[in-house]
Order: C-alpha cells, then structure tokens, then sequence
C-alpha cells in the first residue's frame, strides 16, 4: 500500500497553543493518594510527593492540568484542602463513593504544579456552590493582599498570590450523574452570572464552560447553543468530553473512531459558529477538549469495588497496544484542528485511566503504559506550527464511517528549525509512505522512530514494550519517503530551511 502527505509551508492550519498537551488529575481512585502524592513512599519528597511520578510527568511535559475534578468538583469544598492538616474534615466524595482525607488540597497542588512544570486549570464546583464560592476561590488564588480571602491564603502559607489564569467553570452539567445536574438553560444562565463575579475579582482569567460530556448524550448539540446563548460574551472556551472503547474487540472499528473524534470537533465549531453569527458577534470561542482518552477496561472491575475506601482502585485501565494507536490518532486529530483546539487534557495523569501507574509495593514502582508513549512525542515534539495536511490514501469502511489507513500530520518548529511528521499506520500490512513537500528544504534526519511489532492486547506492567529506530528513512529536497511497519505510531523529526 502507498500513502503520501503533501504540505505547502506557506499552507497553515495555526500556531499550535502548547496547552494543547495538557493532562488532568482528580481526587478520584488512586490518581492523587498513592499517585502523585504519598508520604510513606520510600521516593516522596518533604512534602509527600512520589519524586518517581515526578520525574515521569516531566517526560510528558504537559503544561497545564484541569484540578481537582471531574464529577468530584461538584461536590467539593475547596475550603476544607487548605489550612493545617491536622484540622482538615474527613468528607464523603459522593462523586465516587469514596473517602476524602483532604491531606491534598489546593496549595499542595500548587506546589506540586511548580514541581513538575505545569500550570493549573482550576475547575470551581457548580453543583453544590456557586457564584460566591467561586468570586472568593478567585480572591483567594489571585488577589495580593488585604481582604478576607486573599490574607487567609497568606496565612496558610503562599504570600504571592497563585495567579492562576485558566478557570474550568463547572464540570459536564449536561450529565443526570452530575451532582447539582441543570438543564442547559440553567447552567448557561448560573455561568453568565458567575463569570461575571469571578471577572470582577479578576478582569485576567480565562473562563472554560461546559459543553457535553459526549456527543452521545441526549442533549448534545441544543445544550451547546443554549449554554452559549446565554453566556457567550462571558466565556473563552467551551468544553468537549469523549472516550473510546473496543468492548466488541474490533481492532478496524475501534482505530477508526478517531474519524468520530474529529466529526465531534467539526461539529461544536460549527455550532459555535452560529450563535457567533445570531449574536452578530466579533468574538470566536476556542474549544476546550479538556477530557479525551480511551476508557474501558476497568468497568467490570469497578462494579465491584466496596464502596467507602481511602483511595479505591478505580478506573485503573492498562491499556494494550491497540489503544497506544488510537491515543495517537485522537492526538493527530488535535493538530488537525489547532486553529480552534487550544487547550487539551489527556485524562488522566496517573492511575486513573492515565499513562503513569504506581504500585504500592513490589516492582517496578512505577511503570508508563503503552499511551505514554505516543503522548510523550506529540505533547514534547508536537509544537510550531501545524500544516495543512493533504493526504492520499486507501480507506476501508467501519461501521458508520470511511477511515484513511493512515492518519499523518506534519508540523513545523521554527524555534528548532524542524519538521516533524507523526503517523499511525492502521493498515495490516506494510505502507509505502511519502511526504512531499513545497516552499521548504528538508535537511538531515534528527530522529526517527516506531512503536510497532506487538500484539494488540498486548499490555506493558513489564515494561517490555518501547519506542524503537525507525530505519531506512531516505530524505531528499523536498520528499522523504519510509516503510511503515503494520499497525504503528510512527515520528520523524527533520532539520528544515524556510
């Protein structure tokens, strides 16, 4: 089979915003306790934290992460994380039928975020507070000094405000499990009156609403316009929440929702558009794909968990190889749309349905699973410049759609004067693959590599599975060309002159 990309240099989608490789961690399951956070741990620093994890998390380079939640956020109070830890309640997370120790709370997040090199995403709970909770947890982040709130913080430690600039306004509302569920008319109505409070403490921040939680929810596409109806001169970014699952054990059908995945995309920036236009509006919404991964393995699992537990083992997917080749076609999907996409979370970071596990004892006491891999080169290499992909390929039909054997995209890095290409072979065979490109001149090669050669259902608890030497890559002015290994995630990393 051959495939060839085609770009023109002078042919941009958009400067990618490195926020686009962000990632999520939620009290949820073994994500925060026994995850990023453990003082027992023979590797935790002074102030609990897993250095192992660290060290992992900065592989990634993710340079935000959306905190502390996800369904826990609409049942939290941020009050009851800060202050001395010996006088912090002990909660029921209804969320998760789980116990909240609350040793973690918002500084310890903060100083954690510094650790690793991110900024914070910080999601401010809808469903059981509202508008003055979230104007006083804006005080308290961001105001210097001499108020209530903002002094309360320098008591507790943090003399210089936070500053946190990306506020998650809520967390999918559209959704009956939601604590505090609303209708979309409710939500939009509470977000305008909200962000107008958080804006007046702070005229800075940047504010993502909700949009739905999956584009298969009853209320998909009317809760979008209704919500932006009603809050769209208040807001930055709307939100988009999906995963993935292969329960039919479909290898085609599965690696072929990436088709779905960027249909999803199309379609908010479509409806987006138009309340743009009913509005008369010069301001354009960004999304916020702020939840996208593959998600199924564990639910069986999690069905039976007791309830009631201090840090529970949910959600704990290991995910096997197939699952490595639709993280990085969902990934390609992203670049595909960096125009609009400007902010992204892998969720989640560690444990929870994450590409970072931890064990409590035993060995290894931390291992990446197969989507670490693929995630780790587009959220390091996956920066620039986006170009305009023009691609030629056979496709094969999946249940609901036409899918490309191969998803590529290149991208530009003026900063290192580079080209890299990411593509994921989805075809059983051999591809003969090509890049031909204008308005550039491609120099040496830096770099080439594959995640190729294993099982489908192959899992990586022993650390077998790894990036390996993609050789045999003939590079000429303007055209590269390779062989493709069959079902693989393959990067190319070129010197370029503009």
């Amino acid at each position: 089979m051959k495939a060839t990309l085609t770009v023109d240099f002078k042919n941009e989608i958009s400067k990618i915003d490195p926020r686009l490789w962000g990632s999520f961690v939620e009290h949820l399951g073994r994500s925060v306790y026994e995850g990023i956070y453990q003082p027992n741990h023979v590797t935790a620093d002074e102030n609990g934290f897993r250095q192992d994890v660290v060290e992992a998390v900065k592989k990634l380079n993710v340079p935000l992460i959306r905190y502390p939640g996800g369904n826990f956020v609409s049942g939290y109070n941020w009050q009851d994380g800060v202050g001395p830890k010996n006088e912090r309640p002990v909660r029921l997370d209804l969320a998760w039928q789980s116990i909240e120790t609350n040793q973690f709370g918002l500084h310890e997040f903060m100083t954690w975020c510094n650790q690793v090199g991110a900024k914070p995403d910080m999601a401010v709970n809808l469903g059981t507070r509202g508008i003055d909770e979230a104007r006083n947890l804006v005080e308290y982040c961001n105001f210097p000094k001499g108020t209530y709130w903002s002094d309360l913080r320098r008591e507790n430690g943090a003399e210089q405000p936070f500053d946190i600039k990306v506020w998650s306004v809520g967390n999918e509302m559209d959704g009956e499990w939601q604590i505090g569920h609303q209708t979309a008319y409710e939500y939009g109505r509470l977000v305008h009156e909200t962000a107008k409070a958080m804006r007046l403490v702070d005229s800075s921040i940047e504010l993502v609403a909700c949009g739905s939680s999956n584009h298969q929810n009853a209320t998909y596409g009317d809760w979008e316009e209704t919500v932006l109806e009603n809050a769209y001169d208040d807001v930055d970014y709307l939100s988009l929440h999906q995963y993935y699952d292969n329960f039919e054990d479909d290898t085609p059908e599965f690696l072929g929702k990436s088709v779905d995945f960027d249909n999803f995309i199309s379609e908010v920036i479509a409806i987006s558009d138009a309340v743009k236009a009913r509005k008369h509006s010069q301001k354009q919404i960004n999304l916020a794909f702020d939840e996208w991964n593959v998600w199924y393995h564990s639910m069986k699992n999690d069905d039976a968990q007791e309830k009631w537990q201090q840090a529970p083992h949910l959600l704990e997917d290991h995910y096997n190889f197939e699952d490595a080749l639709l993280v990085g076609s969902l990934a390609i999907t992203l670049l595909k749309h960096a125009d609009r996409v400007k902010i992204g979370c892998l969720a989640q970071l560690v444990n929870v349905i994450a590409p970072i596990m931890t064990n409590t004892d035993g060995t290894p006491s931390i291992w990446y699973q197969t989507i670490f891999y693929p995630f780790m080169q587009v959220s390091n290499y996956g920066q620039g410049i986006a170009l305009t992909p023009k691609q030629t390929v056979a496709t094969y039909k999946a249940k609901d759609y036409e899918v490309p054997y191969i998803d590529s995209i290149a991208v530009y890095n003026p900063d290192k004067n580079e080209t890299v290409v990411f593509i994921v072979n989805k075809a059983n065979e051999t591809v003969d693959f090509k890049l031909a490109v204008s308005e550039a001149k491609l120099g040496e090669l830096i770099t080439a590599t594959q995640f190729s050669g294993y099982d489908m259902h192959q899992t990586n608890e022993d650390q077998s599975m790894s990036l390996q030497p993609l050789d045999d890559v003939l590079i000429e002015a303007h055209q590269v060309t390779v062989n493709l290994e069959p079902l693989s995630w393959n990067m190319l990393r070129i010197k370029t002159e503009l």
